[in-house]
This record gives C-alpha cells, sequence and structure tokens, in this order.
C-alpha cells in the first residue's frame, strides 16, 4: 500500500471529511478549489485531495489512477492491475483519516471526477461501512457485472454528467444509474444540459445540496 500525497481545506477540528478524486492526468490540486465554492455552506467539514499513486503516462506533468488502455497503449490487464492497487492505496488513506479526526465512515463523502468517479464508484460498495455519500461527475461504473458480488455496503450516489461529454459519453451515466438501481442503491441523477467533461455551476449546486442532507450538521 502507497501513501497519497494530499492537500487540506477547511475544518481544522472537523465534525465530517469530503475527499474529492481527480481526473486521469490531474492531481489533488485541480479540485482542492471546489473546497473555496462549498466550504461556507458546509461548516465544520474538511476537504482533503489525495494525488493519485502514480505518474500519468498520457500527461508526464499529471497523475492516474490506473492506466487506460485506450489512452496510453496500456494492456486490460495492466488497468485492472493498477486499479485494484490503486483502490489499496485510497482505502488505506480514507481509513488513516478517519483514524486521525476520530470520525466514522458515516461522516465522510467523496467527490470524484472522471477517473476519481470511477474510482468512487469501484471502491464505496466495496468498504466495511458504507460512506455518507459518493458524488460522481463525469465518470462510469467499472464491470457493473461484478458490482452484485463485490458490495458490501450500499451507500447513496449521486451521479452527474454533461450531456455533451465527448470523453466520457453522456450514456455512461444511464448504463451506471441502471446498474446502481438494479443492485439496489439509492441513487439520483443530475444533468449539466450544454456542458462537455468538466463541471458546471448547476452541477456542483446538485453536489452540494446532496451532500448537505447526508454529513452531520
Amino acid at each position: 500500500m502507497r501513501e497519497l500525497q494530499f492537500g487540506r481545506k477547511g475544518a481544522e477540528a472537523p465534525k465530517a471529511l469530503v475527499v474529492f478524486l481527480h481526473g486521469y492526468g490531474a492531481d489533488g490540486a485541480d479540485l482542492l478549489g471546489l473546497a473555496d465554492a462549498l466550504a461556507p455552506h458546509l461548516p465544520g467539514v474538511q476537504f482533503l485531495a489525495p494525488d493519485a499513486p502514480d505518474p500519468c503516462q498520457g500527461n508526464p506533468f499529471g497523475r492516474q489512477w490506473f492506466p487506460i488502455p485506450w489512452l496510453d497503449g496500456s494492456s486490460e490487464t495492466a488497468a485492472r492491475e493498477g486499479l485494484l492497487a490503486a483502490a489499496d492505496d485510497l482505502n488505506g488513506f480514507l481509513d488513516a483519516r478517519l483514524a486521525e479526526t476520530g470520525l466514522t465512515a458515516s461522516a465522510l463523502a467523496l467527490i470524484g471526477f472522471s477517473q476519481g468517479a470511477m474510482m468512487s464508484l469501484h471502491v464505496a460498495p466495496r468498504r466495511a461501512e458504507a460512506v455518507a455519500g459518493v458524488v460522481a461527475i463525469s465518470g462510469r461504473l467499472i464491470a457493473p457485472e461484478r458490482l452484485a458480488s463485490d458490495l458490501k455496503v450500499k451507500p447513496p450516489i449521486l451521479l452527474i454528467h454533461g450531456d455533451q461529454d465527448p470523453v466520457v459519453p453522456f450514456q455512461d451515466m444511464a448504463a451506471a444509474g441502471n446498474a446502481l438501481v438494479a443492485a439496489g442503491f439509492e441513487t439520483y441523477g443530475h444533468v449539466m444540459k450544454g456542458t462537455g467533461h468538466g463541471i458546471a455551476p448547476d452541477g456542483l449546486g446538485a453536489a452540494l445540496s446532496f451532500l448537505k442532507d447526508r454529513l452531520p450538521a
């Protein structure tokens, strides 16, 4: 298990944690700025943004959670092995942050973008205790056929996607939603109309409302 470097903003003695998981070729700092918009509405929340464990094969200045074969020429085996290794790293990171703050999983939420959304949707259902919620933006559910056999918990999930996304197709939102609903997850969706591969203000607003309803006051 590798130790992830991370940035931190928000409450020094938190009552809840929100962890941002960045996309392929970015790093934690890419999403940590969202804390500035969310923090005034989520008092008592500490925001964390870890860097993915590996240098990005497709962008030497960024990081990756796992290889993406159609972008970097890696094999499907390498992608699968990378996903599983990164999942172990992320679980270790989450466990460490909960331990150091004395909080429980019910006071933790994940916000993932693109590849970070894929990590969120993979890791959260397989943890021993359910987190307060998962916000998956512009991502997809990896290997939905394994979800039912692998899951241990069913945290509430909000899927957000731009209907003009040229990177992760918009239809992946429906595919993820259908699989999650079929597996019994409390699942919500928000479409960012006219938005490409990014986070529009209305999407961030939907994420904020979702978190306010589920994190400790």
